[in-house]
């Protein structure tokens, strides 16, 4: 269940999500779409997330001395040359999938700036139990492909190579340090069956400790709106009919990742893991190509301008 940091804010005046903005963002893309985010909103139970998931040298004749290859180039690039070629776009795959085995460190408060939170926490799960922890790091890797093809250089926050983790002040960090053009956070969310549909969530205006949003704000707000547009087009999937007031935008001054970020950043929540019919999307590889391919498209909208 999602803990009260993520409840969501005061509602506000809904706004109308235009048709022609999602067509206007659509026309001009090259590509035409942590533990901040708790565990789920009130709904039935979680399922406890289940644990993570040379040829031989030739023989050489007497006669004829076999030729060896040469070693590949250390200054080799590390993607091809395309539209995105110098820019850097980290991705964060929310949460990891043993989280739910290290429930000690994940606990322990961190520092976000304007308050202590989590450093992580398990993230929400179907009712049958896929946990979104596996599939932000699916959506994540599919995303990666995308990205590396049009020339981009990607840098994951982590790449299911650690036991728990990591938390969220590190996962600014390293977007901060990569230098990242773009920063997208990546999730499902866990609320009641009946709320459907995604949105993407914007850094509010946050200035206070180590935190000051004040540089990123409206940059973020650019990569959110065409992310969330673009969403729309690769997926057919609505905006939330339960946050953002069917806009697909929601604005929050309470996650970690945001707060500390210095780089345009934005979370997107991909859909309601508790609602059948959207897990059942969730759930689906050939879907979450569509939703990576939404991702890429948006974050390749922002950077060509």
């Amino acid at each position: 269940m999602r803990d009260d940091e993520c409840l969501p804010p005061t509602p506000r005046r809904p706004a109308l999500f235009a048709a022609a903005t999602l067509t206007v963002l659509c026309l001009g893309a090259s590509g035409c779409g942590g533990g901040d985010i708790a565990q789920a909103r009130p709904g039935p139970a979680a399922a406890s997330p289940s644990s993570a998931k040379t040829s031989s040298p030739a023989h050489s004749s007497p006669a004829a001395p076999a030729t060896r290859k040469p070693a590949p180039s250390a200054s080799a690039p590390d993607a091809p040359s395309g539209p995105l070629s110098g820019k850097t776009v980290v991705i964060d795959p929310g949460h990891n999938p043993r989280n739910h085995l290290h429930t000690a460190e994940i606990g322990r408060q961190v520092d976000i700036g304007t308050a202590h939170k989590e450093c992580d926490t398990t993230g929400t799960s179907t009712n049958a139990g896929y946990p979104e922890a596996e599939f932000t790091l699916d959506v994540a890797h599919r995303m990666r492909a995308l990205l590396k093809a049009r020339g981009a250089k990607v840098v994951l926050t982590y790449d299911n190579d650690r036991p728990f983790g990591p938390c969220v002040d590190e996962r600014a960090r390293i977007g901060n340090k990569a230098g990242a053009d773009a920063v997208v956070s990546v999730h499902a969310d866990g609320s009641a069956a009946g709320n459907r549909g995604f949105h993407v969530i914007l850094p509010a205006p946050v200035r206070g400790g180590g935190a000051d949003t004040s540089m990123i704000v409206g940059p973020s707000r650019d990569l959110g709106t065409r992310i969330a547009g673009l969403f729309v087009r690769a997926t057919g999937s609505a905006p939330s009919n339960y946050i953002g007031g069917n806009t697909g935008l929601d604005t929050r001054k309470d996650l970690g990742g945001l707060n500390l970020s210095t780089v345009p950043k934005v979370f997107i929540e991909c859909g309601n893991m508790r609602d059948p019919k959207d897990a059942a999307l969730l759930t689906r590889a050939s879907w979450r190509q569509k939703a990576a391919q939404g991702i890429a498209d948006g974050i390749s909208s922002y950077l060509n301008g």
